[in-house]
């Protein structure tokens, strides 16, 4: 998370900040219990931000898999605006899973490891945000499809519709109708791609932040530091997992055939090489800048967020450091 540096100039500092910065190296971590709070209450206040973007993510991904062209004006138009928030408790929800326990799973095995390695190098870093965006999108992917479903259903054809009404109606009827395994459906892609983004997320924002204080002349891990690099970082790794967010778009929202039965998507590599045999490789990245803007948008307002709620909390617990 973010670090703060001090000035070297003293005489601009009361007493109270003085004594604060001499002891922090001497005060206790921030509890686990704090660490995966602030993680989910950032992501969830992070996603409300950015959803809109998921949506028209989906829904261009999903219109290009039927044939069709995805119209943002046509959408607004037909649906109004806020048929961009469709979905929005089903993404909440998920954050509640997700970002906790990616965010929260991440600082923890990253301070287990520190103590049985004795160091943290960027190899460690890049590991522990694989294996733990794996597991929290494993956990998540229930809510995961319930988004996908929720922010996609009303573009359908009228006859295609479920006509969900709210997050526990998506919830319980996927489960009755289509069994508890329709809630992994696409897990693979999902789980995928998380892996992915902790890589990329955890190998390149740190290398951003310095890269634009050198360059830009940015204080690093000011606001404009966190922008710059979240943004740099978010294009990365939304260009190397665009495909498998396609890929779990499908294999999320998809239907058996009506006369065999049978799923169109069955893996990850076979949706992918079906869908650029068919539709062509770049159909794969239909809605990439929506994507793009969730995927940057949710990481600068969730670090902001979580920073923000954890120095709150040290404030009014003096014995704690948010480093």
């Amino acid at each position: 998370m973010f670090t703060s540096y001090s000035s070297s100039k003293p005489s601009s500092l009361s007493s109270p900040t003085m004594n604060f910065l001499a002891t922090s190296e001497a005060k206790k971590p921030l509890p686990k219990s704090v660490i995966f709070a602030t993680s989910g209450i950032g992501g969830c206040l992070g996603w409300a931000v950015v959803h809109p973007f998921n949506t028209i993510a989906v829904r261009s991904n999903l219109a290009s898999a039927s044939g069709q062209t995805f119209s943002l004006s046509k959408m607004l138009k037909t649906d109004g605006f806020m048929s961009l928030y469709d979905g929005l408790s089903a993404g909440v929800a998920r954050q509640v899973f997700y970002a906790t326990s990616r965010f929260g799973l991440f600082e923890t095995f990253r301070d287990m490891l520190h103590e049985y390695r004795g160091k943290t190098d960027f190899a460690a870093r890049v590991g522990v945000g694989a294996i733990t965006g794996g597991i929290a999108a494993y956990l998540s992917c229930p809510m995961e499809v319930c988004v996908v479903r929720m922010s996609n259903d009303v573009s359908l054809p009228v006859n295609e519709r479920r006509n969900y009404t709210s997050l526990y109606d998506t919830f319980t009827r996927t489960l009755r109708e289509e069994g508890v395994g329709a809630f992994w459906r696409g897990s693979n892609p999902f789980v995928t791609r998380a892996m992915l983004v902790g890589v990329f997320q955890v190998a390149t924002l740190d290398q951003f932040k310095d890269f634009y204080a050198e360059t830009l002349q940015q204080k690093r891990n000011s606001i404009p530091n966190v922008f710059c690099a979240a943004m740099t970082s978010g294009l990365i790794y939304s260009l190397a997992t665009m495909p498998l967010e396609a890929a779990k778009n499908r294999m999320a929202s998809q239907k058996p055939d009506p006369v065999t039965g049978k799923l169109p998507f069955t893996g990850t590599i076979q949706t992918v090489t079906k869908v650029a045999k068919d539709k062509g490789f770049l159909a794969l990245y239909n809605g990439f800048i929506p994507y793009y803007l969730r995927c940057g948008g949710h990481t600068v307002s969730m670090f902001i967020i979580v920073q923000m709620l954890r120095d709150l909390f040290c404030a009014y617990n003096l014995e704690y450091s948010p480093k």
